[in-house]
């Protein structure tokens, strides 16, 4: 029996921004499993107008996706959004690489404070990650969800 180090398995998963269409589909194919799929979201609130001037994050396996997110900017604050991984991925620290790579990018792009809607079954999650809630718990796609935000250093 092979025994893999968590190093090694770690060194399989990348995540990378989406610069080709073949990778913006990789993103869309992680979504409508998750929240299409999944959660019963409708494909139209899913993939909305804002498609186009948002930045796509996929997580790869083995260049198998299994993870994305998209990031866009609003003035000087940056919008976190469609953050999901596969259900067989999750609990390993797959998120946190997503939302490393964004908060990453965004310093990069002079961003210095983050926002987004969790939903309140993954807002322990972002808590753990720095963000704050700001808000009273709303719906959203049927969903209940609450505000949240992080100031980057």
């Amino acid at each position: 029996m092979k025994h893999f180090s968590l190093e090694r398995i770690v060194n399989c998963l990348k995540v990378k921004i989406a610069t080709t269409n073949d990778e913006y589909n990789d993103a869309l194919l992680v979504r409508r499993q998750v929240f299409i799929e999944e959660q019963q979201v409708s494909e139209v609130e899913e993939i909305d107008n804002l498609e186009n001037e948002a930045t796509h994050f996929v997580l790869y396996d083995h260049n198998q996706p299994i993870g994305a997110g998209r990031f866009r900017q609003l003035e000087n604050t940056g919008k976190v959004e469609r953050i999901c991984v596969l259900s067989t991925s999750r609990k390993k620290g797959s998120g946190k690489m997503i939302m490393d790579k964004i908060e990453q990018y965004a310093i990069d792009q002079g961003i210095n404070k983050l926002k987004l809607n969790s939903q309140t079954h993954a807002e322990q999650f972002y808590k753990k990650l720095g963000y704050e809630t700001v808000s009273e718990v709303f719906m959203d796609a049927g969903i209940p969800h609450v505000t949240m935000v992080k100031q980057l250093t």
